[in-house]
């Protein structure tokens, strides 16, 4: 916090900011991702973190593009909290290797055969067993950020091209058209892996709570909750791709 009590108004080209009213959009956004991660993510790093975002907004920011300063901060404050969960992620490079392998498998599947990709077309495809692939899953689950949170973050990426050109309208559109193609990605996963999601995002239950709904143990709707990301992540890179380029 001592960001805040460095900087009171902050001058820039476009407008003065004041700072230090903004600080509650900061602890906002902290407490609402805290519910997302995992338990060894404190707050107070993310505030910190959300606090230089705020202050990197406030200097940055420009009127005359068309969006308000709230929403242009609130991209910057979470991509800076985000930025500083990865930083501290210390999965191996090779689980996001093997992570990013899986979801290219995935995609790949599903666009020759238009069908869902269950496990054993995944493994089969890559060439290992189903027990090798449930392991990529497992392991996979332990990182940081693998979550609709990061799904959510490569939205924010494009958005934060957006905030630093003349889009005003477009990047309040991409917004709107992310969070439907997400919602709607969502929506179409197999009945096993929505079920999963709903209850953890929306019911916020834990592992074993849904385990138990399930019938199943905590590392089996782990891997559940990876796939169910993995896949995500396949269908919307198709979309992110045509969306960058196009806008």
């Amino acid at each position: 916090m001592n960001g805040a009590a460095m900087y009171n108004t902050v001058k820039n080209t476009g407008v003065d900011v004041d700072v230090l009213t903004h600080v509650p959009l900061v602890k906002r956004i902290a407490y609402h991702l805290l519910g997302k991660l995992p338990d060894s993510v404190l707050v107070d790093d993310l505030i910190q973190a959300g606090m230089l975002g705020l202050l990197e907004a406030a200097k940055k920011y420009d009127v005359s593009q068309g969006a308000s300063f709230e929403t242009y901060a609130g991209i910057r404050i979470r991509g800076a909290m985000l930025d500083e969960v990865r930083r501290s992620d210390w999965t191996p490079r090779s689980v996001h290797k093997k992570a990013r392998m899986v979801a290219e498998a995935i995609r790949e599947l599903e666009n020759k055969t238009g069908q869902d990709s269950k496990d054993s077309d995944v493994a089969a495809y890559l060439g290992i067993t189903i027990d090798e692939y449930h392991q990529i899953l497992q392991d996979s689950s332990s990182s940081r950020t693998f979550s609709i949170e990061e799904l959510v973050q490569s939205g924010d990426n494009i958005l934060e091209q957006f905030a630093e050109q003349d889009t005003g309208p477009a990047e309040k559109q991409f917004k709107v058209d992310f969070s439907k193609a997400l919602a709607q990605a969502i929506t179409d996963l197999p009945e096993r892996e929505k079920l999963v999601v709903s209850l953890y995002y929306n019911d916020e239950l834990n592992l074993k709570e849904i385990g138990q709904i399930l019938g199943v143990g905590e590392s089996r709707v782990s891997q559940i909750s990876s796939q169910a990301m993995l896949r995500l992540r396949a269908r919307l890179s198709d979309w992110i791709e045509e969306q960058s380029n196009g806008y």
